[in-house]
């Protein structure tokens, strides 16, 4: 599989009680709720969907850039190194940005 089962373990016991539905996408597999991605994990570490008005407070989470496919930016998307993931307090705060983004969102 293209992402770490170790990491999805620990994004699994973090998203607990809250609805999520887990779909491969990407080569990886994501995480959504309320028919939005949330967040997920790809070969090279995971992603979480902060939006726009909060991937500046993402950023300044160690091991988090913005997300690139290919040369192109992803707009609201947090990259996560292996490491911030493996991190509970930091995993938590990406975690929490992309709950509150996604909470704003209508659900599909």
């Amino acid at each position: 599989m293209a992402h770490d089962d170790t990491l999805a373990r620990l994004l699994r016991a973090d998203l607990a009680g809250i609805e999520t539905v887990e779909k491969k996408m990407f080569g990886g597999l994501a995480f959504l709720h309320r028919g939005h991605m949330l967040c997920g994990l790809h070969k090279g570490g995971g992603m979480f969907r902060v939006g726009k008005e909060r991937l500046a407070e993402a950023l300044r989470v160690p091991g988090a850039a913005q997300m690139t496919m290919g040369v192109r930016l992803m707009g609201g998307m947090a990259d996560a190194t292996p490491e911030l993931l493996a991190d509970d307090t930091r995993r938590g705060t990406l975690l929490r940005l992309a709950l509150a983004f996604n909470r704003e969102q209508p659900p599909k």
